[in-house]
């Protein structure tokens, strides 16, 4: 899509973030009711990637690397109005370049979204395993 530009944006504010997340199909699995964890979650992140429309944030990407050998794709969001145009392509290259090609990039599809990560060149992997993230006073 023209007009689109794209940067590594360490400094994202959880407000455009949430914003974002709202737009997307993303927010109904992000505790964007959590204003704390939404702000730990972007300063703890090693990359952020963005794509803006004329200043609007229409994507964001953000991950977790050790920068040598994996990296972990854990949010991938596109503005609905916005979807179907490359965006989320150029925003998983973006990413897997800034943290260094020689990562293995990794990534958790939603349900919705698993059929489009094979279109961008993302293979299956049929083994993983996780432990469910539990509230502050659960812990």
């Amino acid at each position: 899509m023209a007009g689109i530009e794209y940067a590594i944006e360490p400094t994202l504010t959880a407000h455009e973030f949430l914003d974002l997340l709202r737009r997307s199909t993303l927010a109904e699995r992000r505790p964007i009711d959590e204003p704390e964890t939404i702000a730990g979650m972007l300063a703890n992140a090693g990359v952020i990637g963005t794509a803006r429309a004329e200043g609007l944030l229409v994507g964001v990407s953000r991950a977790i690397s050790d920068f040598c050998y994996c990296t972990y794709l854990s949010d991938l969001a596109v503005d609905v109005a916005f979807q179907r145009h490359g965006i989320g392509r150029k925003l998983i290259k973006l990413t897997h370049e800034a943290a260094g090609l020689r990562t293995t990039l990794i990534l958790l599809a939603s349900p919705l979204a698993k059929e489009y990560y094979p279109h961008v060149g993302m293979v299956r992997h049929d083994s993983c395993w996780t432990i469910a993230r539990r509230a502050d006073h659960e812990i």
